[in-house]
C-alpha cells in the first residue's frame, strides 16, 4: 500500500519519523524502538509500518478511527483465535463475508463503518451459534 504524503484529514504534510517520536521513551517497552510511522505534522494523524519495514499498515488515520480499528482487532482477533483458525483464515471468511476481495480486506485500511461491519458480522457470528 502506498501512503499518500498528503493528510486526508487536514492536507497537512505526512511524514516518515522514527516511532519514538510518538511513543517517548514507551518505546523500548513497546518494542518499537527501530520502527517508523507515518505521521501528518499537522493533526497527528498517523499509521505505522509493518515491522522492520517503511510500507504502512494501512492508511493514516486520525485518534478516533485508530481506536475503533484498535476496538475492532480485539473483536475479530478473539472471534478467529476462539475458532481455531489462522489469522489468514480469518481474514479470508471476512472476506468473503463482507463481499471484498482478500487483498483489501485489513482493518488497518478500515473506516469507520467497516470496522463496525466487521464487530456486527463477528458477533451476530457468536449469537447464532450460542442460541
Amino acid at each position: 500500500m502506498k501512503i499518500s504524503r498528503i493528510c486526508r484529514y487536514c492536507g497537512g504534510k505526512v511524514e516518515l519519523v522514527p516511532a519514538r517520536r510518538i511513543y517517548g521513551e514507551a518505546v523500548k517497552r513497546l518494542g518499537l524502538e527501530d520502527e517508523s510511522i507515518y505521521l501528518c505534522l499537522n493533526c497527528n494523524a498517523r499509521v505505522g509500518c509493518h515491522k522492520g519495514t517503511t510500507r504502512p499498515l494501512g492508511n493514516v488515520a486520525n485518534e478516533v478511527l485508530r481506536l475503533k480499528r484498535m476496538e475492532t482487532h480485539q473483536v475479530f482477533d478473539t472471534f478467529w483465535k476462539s475458532r481455531g483458525m489462522s489469522r489468514t483464515q480469518g481474514y479470508k471468511w471476512l472476506a468473503g463475508r463482507m463481499g471484498l476481495p482478500e487483498r483489501y480486506t485489513h482493518i488497518g485500511g478500515f473506516e469507520m463503518d467497516q470496522c463496525q461491519q466487521v464487530i456486527d458480522l463477528c458477533r451476530k457470528c457468536e449469537q447464532k451459534e450460542a442460541a
